[in-house]
């Protein structure tokens, strides 16, 4: 029969952070002594991992790598920019990112799991991480794309390192046109969409519950013209057409002549590779974004530091 019971593992975990199964394996090498697992989750960092884990990780790098027809991107977060200038950090953004590429899914928690070329786990190796560099780290989001033929262009914005930066493109074309060009083409269409932040390739790919914001603040400007109700529902029509006309990749006006549409631009280039050119994916990853930045417990440590 276990030394110990459900209520003293939800205890150990309130009292230091640790995962489920961290704190029963304490509690059971402890033989149920809820201090001297607590010792013992400390000793192998775990304890001081997860208490950190309340800060906000909003800094960090993104990482591409692309093989053959496949690549993937993926956003490992830290809690400030200093940390993503260590070496043994970008170490691990850079062979997690070639870790996820052997991935058949975008699960982080698949990830995660999987085997770390230095050995154990990307999550072992985080926990590590976290423990030895002293702030919250987390792998957040990874995508993946592919195409049968053609090629996979990644582009890093403000490169800190090879593969590493803070806005991370992958383009994915489908071609059976000569690589050189479609590598050219793809550049060009990566700066292009880390300029002009698509939120989808298509309008029909655009976030419903978005639209639908769009549409309620459409209404509203519209009730406030005054004009008659026919000719307001033109106008939130007219607006949300010009919102996804504006955010689908496909259909924005292509930043390096400010005219054509994007569709037409790789269309157009199929006459240049030899074959006709499809876009079918990409990935835009900025780093931290969507995080809501707030002055962390981390930053009260320092300040409380410097006080005294």
């Amino acid at each position: 029969m276990a030394a110990f019971t459900a209520a003293d593992v939800k205890a150990l975990r309130e009292k230091t952070g640790a995962g489920m199964m961290d704190a029963k394996k304490a509690l059971e090498g402890a033989n149920g002594d809820i201090e001297a697992a607590v010792d013992a989750l400390r000793a192998k960092g775990l304890a001081t991992a997860q208490k950190k884990s309340s800060r906000t990780a909003a800094e960090g790098l993104v990482g591409v790598a692309v093989e053959g027809t496949k690549g993937v991107a993926v956003e490992v977060n830290s809690e400030t920019d200093f940390v993503a200038k260590n070496e043994k950090f970008q170490d691990f953004v850079r062979k997690t990112t070639q870790v996820a590429l052997g991935t058949l899914s975008d699960d982080v928690d698949a990830l995660k799991a999987s085997a770390y070329p230095d050995g154990g786990t990307v999550a072992d190796k985080l926990t590590d991480n976290v423990a030895t560099i002293g702030e919250n780290q987390q792998v957040r989001r990874m995508k993946t794309v592919s195409v049968t033929n053609g090629v996979i262009v990644p582009y890093l914005h403000n490169a800190v390192a090879p593969d590493l930066g803070k806005i991370g493109v992958l383009v994915a074309l489908e071609s059976e046109g000569d690589a050189a060009k479609l590598e050219e083409l793809g550049k060009k269409l990566a700066m292009h969409i880390a300029a002009a932040f698509p939120q989808a390739l298509t309008a029909e790919g655009l976030d419903a519950d978005v639209i639908e914001r769009e549409r309620a603040i459409a209404k509203e400007k519209a009730a406030e013209s005054g004009k008659p109700e026919n000719v307001q529902e033109k106008m939130v029509e007219g607006a949300i057409a010009k919102y996804a006309k504006e955010n689908a990749l496909l259909s924005q006006v292509f930043v390096m002549d400010n005219k054509t549409p994007i569709a037409q631009v790789v269309e157009a280039a199929g006459k240049d590779v030899g074959a006709k050119v499809e876009l079918v994916d990409y990935v835009r990853f900025q780093l931290g974004e969507g995080i809501e930045k707030e002055e962390t417990d981390f930053a009260a440590e320092v300040a409380a530091a410097v006080a005294g």
